[in-house]
């Protein structure tokens, strides 16, 4: 029986001027509009507006069209529209094609119409091409272990926990640290809140030890990943407390912490004090237990004299699991500035922003600092942001806030206290700006430069001066002389992202933070499957910004899981075992480790795991044999394509 020829409707967007201001759309639809397999050709204003997605739903069932065809932007913001107008309009979602004549023409060639019509011609035609060749394609199908681990216990950390054992998933939180609470459990007050840090941390660890369905798991540090989405093989490493909590008995513990003889800085109160190599110092750190500092330890055996919880025969451990999915919130660092970046490390009244948070919070009636009482305080604002020779381009965003937060409690704290705040502009953005306000009303004296005029910080004997030409005084040359000097350093990725994010192949943005795959539409996904960010490991966030993404991602990998089954995309690799020789050219190529060595009877060929594979094609062009194709993207089905564009 004859295959009847096939009916496709092609759809050309204005996109609202973005792709008619620059191409000639009505010359593209008549340049398909005589092909045999194009039954309708239209233009429209907003291809993705409701009013035409109806409009193509009565088109495709009155004209028993086989397939669509949209020309518009990218493919990564509307190819799921259109793929369920043809849901909706019961065709398969797999016979759509997508046509990028915005980014890939107009916007690319804005300054020449002719060439940016002439390529939305080809482009068009190229579609039409593969639309030829499209058919109807079922999903692959596999069962998801409704699980998820959260890797990093700061506030996104837990707060995506909770939130999923809400919805009765089993989580397994993951913290590198002894302690968990992240950067939260370091501050005291914090900006837009009555409620302190150390009873944020406290409140949503207890929330988390009422849910029998999470599993918190300190001092640990995932170190393999195997699987694919519905299906993740974590191995952990776990380092011992080397203290047995059942026999922990709090007077024999502060003894065992008097005794010691090793004294290293504490990271927790970044490096203004020192702490013993047994140590819980702090009542926000949780779980309330102590731990041995293993790397510093020089086991003497003092502690053990004074105390029988502490237990050195304790050894790692690696601990497999397996979840369905998995919850990045890994946190951020504060930039270190460089050696003697306005004075850093060259004088000894300069110090972070971090570093002054903590000095207010535990000072109480004079803030002193290295031995005198601080009256004039200069902050340099967004030092390890905003940089014009250095890689942190970005804002942070919430420094700001931040210091003017800090300024505004130390003066409330401590008699007699001048804030200058030497800045390039100030983001204190929505209700942050009664910071500012309650700031200005407190006598704060604000002095800004531009980018290409910054502060400097000289020392001369024992003062330390800050000048600066000020744009608000018409350039005049300003100076303080500072009793402290506080650098507003802003928020980088976390040195431990780089081995996390390799692990898992989570992809980096230009600002080295984890990338989602849509700001907008994807807010909180990456590209591999199953695998979602939230908090500050995406970017500066401040506290409620980084709930709020960790609520969302908690939400999208529930929605993954619930089912406990999942549909997988068709559109992958397949290889002909015929022509298949196994020289594991392609093994090499494979991005996402879909690719597996298995034998077929006396022949050793390679095997594709469609739960992994994403059908990227860097597996087909270095087969030798040609035994790799892709399925929807078959090698007749690109010279098709190529024809059709040269």
């Amino acid at each position: 029986m004859e295959k009847k020829p096939k009916k496709i409707g092609v759809y050309i967007c204005h996109c609202g001027g973005n792709i008619s201001d620059y191409v000639d759309v009505e010359k593209v639809r008549q340049s398909v509009e005589g092909e045999d397999i194009v039954f309708i050709a239209k233009t429209t204003m907003f291809a993705c507006s409701d009013a035409n997605q109806r409009d193509m739903v009565e088109d495709i069932k009155a004209n028993g069209l086989d397939g669509v065809i949209v020309a518009s932007c990218s493919p990564k913001l509307h190819q799921l529209t259109f793929r369920n107008v043809s849901i909706r309009a019961d065709l398969n979602k797999y016979t759509y094609v997508h046509a990028n004549i915005r980014e890939q023409a107009s916007w690319a060639h804005s300054d020449n119409k002719i060439g940016a019509t002439e390529k939305a011609i080809h482009l068009v035609q190229a579609a039409v091409a593969k639309a030829r060749y499209a058919e109807a394609l079922e999903t692959n199908k596999i069962k998801a272990k409704k699980a998820v681990a959260v890797i990093g216990a700061g506030v996104a950390g837990m707060k995506a926990a909770i939130s999923l054992a809400e919805k009765d998933t089993e989580v397994i939180l993951i913290e590198k640290e002894p302690f968990v609470g992240g950067r939260v459990a370091q501050w005291d007050s914090l900006s837009t809140t009555t409620e302190s840090g150390k009873d944020m941390v406290k409140r949503l660890y207890n929330e988390l030890t009422k849910h029998d369905n999470i599993t918190i798991l300190t001092n640990c540090e995932v170190i393999e990943n195997k699987g694919s989405v519905g299906n993740i093989t974590l191995k952990v490493s776990k380092t011992p407390r080397f203290i047995k909590a059942s026999a922990c008995h709090p007077d024999d513990l502060k003894r065992a912490i008097e005794v010691c003889p090793v004294v290293v800085p504490d990271d927790f109160n970044f490096r203004l004090s020192n702490r013993k190599a047994i140590y819980k110092n702090y009542p926000s750190e949780y779980p309330q237990i102590p731990v041995i500092d293993i790397k510093n330890c020089t086991r003497c055996g003092e502690c053990e004299k004074v105390c029988k919880a502490i237990d050195f025969s304790e050894k790692e451990e690696i601990v497999e699991m397996t979840v369905g999915s998995v919850l990045m919130a890994t946190g951020f660092d504060s930039y270190t500035p460089e050696y003697g970046e306005f004075g850093y490390a060259t004088s000894e009244n300069v110090i972070t922003l971090p570093q002054f948070k903590r000095l207010i919070d535990t000072q109480f009636d004079k803030l002193v600092y290295n031995g005198k009482e601080i009256k004039n305080i200069a902050y340099i604002y967004c030092v390890g942001s905003r940089q014009t020779d250095g890689e942190n381009t970005y804002c942070s965003r919430n420094c700001c806030t931040s210091t003017i937060h800090a300024a505004v409690t130390a003066k409330n704290k401590f008699a007699d206290i001048n804030n200058y705040h030497f800045n390039r502009g100030l983001r204190t953005y929505g209700k942050q700006e009664i910071l500012y306000a309650d700031s200005l009303r407190g006598g704060d004296i604000y002095l800004q430069s531009y980018e290409d005029g910054l502060p400097t910080v000289t020392t001369e004997g024992k003062k330390t001066i800050v000048k600066i030409n000020d744009i608000l005084t018409n350039g005049r040359e300003i100076e303080v002389e500072a009793d402290l000097v506080v650098l507003v350093t802003g928020m980088v990725p976390r040195s431990d992202n780089s081995m996390i994010g390799s692990l898992f192949k989570i992809p980096k943005g230009r600002d080295k933070f984890f990338n989602e795959v849509h700001m907008k539409l994807r807010p909180v996904e990456t590209v591999i499957d199953g695998i979602t960010i939230a908090g500050a490991c995406q970017g500066p966030k401040n506290i409620t910004e980084s709930v709020n993404s960790a609520l969302s991602a908690a939400t999208k990998s529930y929605s993954i899981l619930s089912k406990g089954e999942l549909e997988t995309d068709p559109l992958v690799a397949i290889i002909d075992a015929e022509k298949c020789t196994w020289c594991g050219s392609c093994e090499a190529a494979c991005p996402f480790d879909a690719i597996l060595k298995v034998e077929n009877g006396k022949k050793v060929i390679a095997e594709i795991n469609n739960s992994v594979c994403k059908g990227c094609g860097m597996c087909a062009p270095v087969c030798e044999p040609d035994a790799v194709n892709l399925i929807a993207c078959s090698s007749a089905e690109i010279m098709s394509m190529i024809d059709a564009l040269v």
